[in-house]
Parts: structure tokens; sequence; C-alpha cells
């Protein structure tokens, strides 16, 4: 952390930035005991990559406790996990960031992007919080007083002992702005990918064979009102592949029984796990009505339909977890919570969108073909594990930044 002391610029934001906040500052919660990381996403893209640093960080350290700040507009984050908490940053006063740091006491910050908040970085500056600015990309020093008062800028990035730009072009402004070439590194963009869910492979090598010949289909995260499209996609594709096998996992797991009821209605023989039952021979869909099963679920399937995205409401659900087991996407048009990772990889050819019952039936016929699977499903695990170079570095400065703090 370096210290040249605050420009006169930075002095009159601060000096505005005293005044009282427009509503009274609340935590969702008292600070946890244990390591604590705070981490700002200027972006839900870089939300979703931070949640994913943090539990590769917990791998090794599955003690940690995280608080992730987001702009106010930006919507509530997905896959918060035990030990996450969120909360929108406060106003960017004094006051109130003297308020939010006391009350976390956080040891490690890591801020992406840029898009600085002044008066709550010289804060953590004084209190000597070591940070880390992550993903730091030339856009985010466009704001309008980065660009005419660079000075501010040029405070704020004293409280940041390691510098990881996403761009060399970003690594040269971050240069002119003056942090010293050594504290640069050049990572690419941190981007959200897949790590692998677990699975019970006893279980999965029982129903791998159980199942073995038969066309398999995965819908995860269906909502109740998709449920009639996602079983008339089946009834139509089933034509073409009359042993096929669809795995429903609803998004609510209470919702089971109302939906196994749904299914028996529509003539369809169904097995429902959570009863214990077993897919035989006869068996045209499988309810997955169980909580922390998803990796059996998508290896068992090389197509994967991610509901919670037909119907408008819900934001679609995550696409990597597939991606990263080696399933093909299918995915509806309300995927706007997870845009970016749907694009990436639709792009790459992994992804592919339905509208309705009829287009996800021909989607799933034209993937009866081995080959094209196979192709998505390569494409797919490509982009999962783009970006994880920047993470697992990251991830080492992190944990060698908390060994020093604890053996101090």
């Amino acid at each position: 952390m370096r210290a040249f002391g605050r420009s006169i610029s930075l002095a009159a934001y601060l000096a505005l930035a005293r005044r009282g906040a427009k509503a009274a500052l609340e935590f969702p919660q008292e600070r946890p005991d244990g390591h604590l990381i705070w981490g700002h996403a200027t972006s839900p893209e870089r939300a979703a990559a931070l949640l994913q640093l943090i539990a590769r960080l917990r791998v090794q350290r599955p003690e940690i406790h995280f608080l992730l700040t987001t702009p106010s507009n930006d919507p509530a984050p997905d896959h918060l996990r035990k030990r996450d908490i969120w909360q929108v940053l406060p106003d960017d006063t004094t006051g109130e960031s003297e308020k939010f740091l006391s009350h976390w006491r956080p040891d490690l910050g890591l801020w992406t992007g840029g898009y600085f908040r002044p008066a709550v970085i010289e804060v953590a500056k004084r209190r000597e919080l070591p940070m880390f600015l992550i993903d730091a990309g030339e856009e985010g020093f466009n704001a309008a007083h980065q660009r005419w008062l660079p000075e501010i800028a040029r405070s704020n990035l004293e409280a940041f002992s390691a510098v990881f730009a996403r761009s060399g072009t970003a690594a040269q402004i971050l240069r002119r702005l003056g942090v010293p070439e050594e504290e640069i590194t050049v990572t690419g963009p941190l981007q959200e990918g897949g790590m692998a869910l677990a699975c019970n492979e006893e279980e999965r090598e029982d129903l791998a064979q159980s199942l073995a010949g038969r066309p398999v289909w995965l819908a995860a995260m269906v909502q109740p009102e998709e449920l009639d499209d996602i079983l008339e996609a089946h009834r139509l594709s089933s034509r073409m592949a009359h042993r096929q096998l669809l795995i429903l996992v609803p998004d609510d797991e209470t919702e089971g029984a109302r939906m196994a009821r749904r299914i028996r209605a529509k003539g369809f023989n169904l097995a429902v796990w959570s009863e214990g039952e077993m897919p035989d021979e006869a068996t045209q869909v499988l309810l997955a009505d169980t909580r922390g099963e998803m990796g059996l679920w998508y290896r068992l399937a090389p197509v994967t339909f991610m509901a919670s995205s037909l119907k408008s409401g819900h934001g679609g659900r995550d696409p990597f977890e597939p991606a990263a087991l080696g399933s093909a996407i299918l995915y509806g048009p309300n995927v706007g919570r997870y845009l970016s990772a749907y694009s990436r990889l639709a792009t790459a050819g992994a992804a592919r969108i339905v509208k309705d019952s009829e287009t996800l039936s021909a989607a799933l016929q034209q993937l009866t073909a081995p080959d094209r699977v196979a192709q998505m499903a390569a494409a797919g695990w490509e982009v999962a594990s783009q970006g994880a170079e920047a993470t697992d570095r990251i991830v080492d400065l992190v944990q060698d930044t908390l060994d020093v703090m604890e053996a101090g």
C-alpha cells in the first residue's frame, strides 16, 4: 500500500462526502467470527466471478466468511452459499463508509473492475486494510470524476497493494495513473466459469449401468409453470427415441409432490427419487426432487435444458454448472440474470436457445446425434474453464496474505 498524501481534488470530494446519507445504514447481520473477506462487484458478472473465486478459496479454507457488496441498481446475486453475506454498498460518504467498515471489520478487500467509490476506498486506506484491485479494465476508469479529476483515481489506487489488469490496455492506463509496473499483473478477464459439482460416485455408476443405451436428457431448475411445456417436448421427442428418459429437477424441491401428480395425470410412467424409486425400463420421467445432487444429474445427462427460463420472472439459472460437467445446454429466452454467461456459451456453440415445447423437442431430436452433443459439450467445457488462471492467481495471493496474518 503506497502513501503519497491526498490530492486537493480528493480532499474536496471527501469534504462533500461528509454530508449525511440518504437513509439510515442497516446491516443484514452481525459480523461473524473468524476471517471475513470483503469483495465489491461492479457488475452482476463480476459478482458471479467473485462468488466462484471464494468457492475455490473454500476448498482450502472452508471456514472463510465472504461479504459481497454490489451497487444499488444491480440485482441480488444468485448462488449465495453458507457463510456468504450480501449487502448493497452504502452511500459514498465518509460517515457511512466508517460505519460500514467498523461494523464488518474485514481482514482483506477485493475491488473489481474500477468504478471507484472514493470515500470508502479512502477510509479503507486510512485503516490500512489490505486491498487488491482485480479485473481492472479500461472502462472502469472512464467515470466523469476520474477523467476530469484523475488525482482522485491516483489517490485511490494507493490503497491497493496488488493490481490485476484484464488487458494490456488497462495496465497502460494504470501505469499512467501512477501504479508501479511491479504491482501490476495482466491476467486476462476474471470470468465466471464452472466448478465441477460433486456427486456420489457409487450412485452414478449404478444409475449409468441401469440407463445404459437409453437417451437421457435433464430439465434442471424447473418452475411449475414450465412443466407442461417440458412434458410436451418430452412426449414429442420420444416419438423419435422411444426409450428416452427425462430427469426432471424442480427449482423448489418442495414442489415435488405437486409436480408428481401433474406428471402422472399426463400419463407418464414416473419414478420419484425422494421416495427411493429407481428408474426401470418402463420409466419415462425420473423426478429428482432432492437438494444437493445436481452433480449426479449433470453427469448422467448428455443434454441439459436449463429451465427457469421459458417463462418470464425467474431470470434463468447458472449454465456453467452443466458446462463444467460435459453436458450440452439448451435454454429459454428469459435468462437476464445470466445473460453474459449464456451469450458466451452460445457464441462458442455450447448452448442453444429454445422458445417453447416445439422448439425444445426439435432441439432434443437434433441432439440425439452423439457427435453434435460431443461438440457442444467440448465447447462448453472450454468456456467453463476460461478465467481459471486469473482466479487461481488471486486465490493464491489471498491465501498468502491470510497466512501472513495468522503467523503474525
